[in-house]
C-alpha cells in the first residue's frame, strides 16, 4: 500500500483527482460548519435569486473587508418577467468564524460557521432554488448523501462478494457450479428497473434516512455477484499455489485457508474495483434521486437538486442550478482516474495490453 500511494502522488492527474476528492470530502464533513444556513432554511421572498455579488472595493475606490448587498425581488412589466436588483443603500459585511445557526458535530453542540454575514443580511454564494433555498448550503448538506452511498453500498457488497466468490472456487464441483448459476441469476437482474419498481412502492410516509439506507442495502445487494464471479476466477488459481497446499498439510480448516491465505491475495483487484465501483453507486443514486425515487424533497441530495435544471429556461437564465451536476461529474471522474492509475501500478500488464 505505501509503494501504491508513493506512485499515485507522482502522477499529476491522479494526485489532482485525490486532492479535488480531499476538498470534497472534507467540505461535506464539515458541512454545518461551512454552511451558510441551516437544512430548514427557506425564503420564498428569494425565490430562484441569482447568486450574492461579494465586493472588496466601494464605490469609492478604496479597498474593504469583503461586502455584499442584498437583492430586491421586482416585476419587469416590459418582460413580464421576476428580476432582482441590489439594494446599494445599505451594506453587510462578511463575517469569518461567527456565530449562527446551532449544531451538532461529534456529539458537541456548537454554533460557529466558516462564513456569515451581518445582521439583516442575506447572501446567497450559488443563488437560491425555487423555494428560495440556498444552493451552497444545500450542496454540502447533499453531498454528505451523494458521496457517502458508494462507500456503505461497498462495506455491505463486497464481503458477500468476497467470501461467496471464494468458497465457490475453493470447493469447485457441484458447489460451484451452484454457487455460480446463483449469481448470475442475480446478475441478470435489470437493477436499474428493479430499484424504480422498489422505490416507487416503498411507503410514502417513510423518512428520507429510512429510504436512503433502504436504497443503499438494495444497490448492495443486487451489486455483488458481478464481484464475487472475478474473486471466484482468482481463486481458481491461487488454490493450486505452494502455499496453499502447505496449509492444508498442517491442517489448516477450509474456511482459515480461505480467509487467511487466499482471500488476501486477491487484495489487488479488490483496491482497483472499490476505486472503480464508488462512481456506479454516486451515478445510480443521482439517477433515482433525479427521477423522483430517491431522496425526497425537502431533504436534499445531488439529485434531486439537479431536477430542477430540467427546464431549459433554468438552463439558460438559472446556470448556478448546474452545480449539482458538475459536482457529480467531478466526483466520478476523480474516482475513475484514480481507479485507473491503481490498476495500472498494480497490473502493470493492463496497461501493455491497453
Amino acid at each position: 500500500m505505501r509503494e501504491v500511494i508513493k506512485k499515485l502522488m507522482k502522477d499529476k492527474i491522479s494526485l489532482t483527482a485525490f486532492c479535488v476528492l480531499v476538498i470534497l470530502y472534507t467540505l461535506i464533513f464539515f458541512a454545518n460548519f461551512v454552511a451558510i444556513y441551516d437544512k430548514d432554511f427557506s425564503s420564498r421572498s428569494m425565490s430562484y435569486a441569482p447568486p450574492s455579488n461579494i465586493y472588496f472595493i466601494t464605490p469609492e475606490g478604496k479597498f474593504s473587508r469583503p461586502y455584499t448587498y442584498n437583492q430586491i425581488r421586482e416585476f419587469d412589466p416590459d418582460s413580464l418577467d421576476i428580476v432582482y436588483k441590489q439594494d446599494r443603500s445599505k451594506r453587510y459585511y462578511l463575517k469569518f468564524f461567527s456565530k449562527g445557526f446551532e449544531y451538532k458535530f461529534l456529539g458537541l453542540k456548537l454554533n460557529r460557521h466558516l462564513i456569515g454575514i451581518e445582521d439583516g443580511g442575506k447572501l446567497f454564494l450559488l443563488g437560491c432554488d425555487i423555494n428560495g433555498r440556498d444552493n451552497f448550503s444545500r450542496l454540502l448538506y447533499g453531498g454528505q448523501i451523494s458521496l457517502t452511498i458508494g462507500f456503505l453500498a461497498l462495506f455491505i457488497s463486497f464481503p458477500i462478494g468476497l467470501l461467496y466468490g471464494g468458497i465457490s472456487g475453493y470447493f469447485g464441483g457441484k458447489t460451484d457450479t451452484i454457487m455460480m448459476r446463483i449469481a448470475e441469476a442475480v446478475m441478470s437482474i435489470p437493477s436499474f428497473y428493479l430499484l424504480i419498481i422498489l422505490a416507487a412502492i416503498l411507503p410514502s410516509g417513510m423518512t428520507s434516512g429510512q429510504r436512503f439506507a433502504l436504497i443503499t442495502v438494495i444497490l448492495a445487494f443486487i451489486g455483488w455477484a458481478g464481484f464475487a464471479r472475478v474473486v471466484r476466477g482468482m481463486v481458481l488459481s491461487i488454490k493450486t499455489q505452494d502455499y496453499v497446499t502447505a496449509a492444508k498439510s498442517i491442517g489448516a480448516s477450509r474456511l482459515r485457508i480461505i480467509l487467511r491465505h487466499i482471500l488476501p491475495q486477491t487484495s489487488s483487484y479488490v483496491i482497483i474495483a472499490v476505486t472503480l465501483s464508488v462512481p456506479s453507486y454516486i451515478l445510480a443514486e443521482s439517477g433515482l434521486s433525479f427521477i423522483g425515487l430517491g431522496i425526497q424533497q425537502p431533504d436534499a441530495s445531488w439529485g434531486n437538486m439537479l431536477k430542477e435544471a430540467q427546464e431549459f429556461a433554468n438552463i439558460l437564465y438559472r446556470p448556478w442550478l448546474l452545480t449539482p451536476g458538475f459536482l457529480i461529474f467531478v466526483a466520478v471522474l476523480s474516482f475513475n482516474l484514480i481507479g485507473d492509475t491503481i490498476r495500472d501500478i498494480l497490473d502493470p500488464k493492463s496497461k501493455l495490453r491497453a
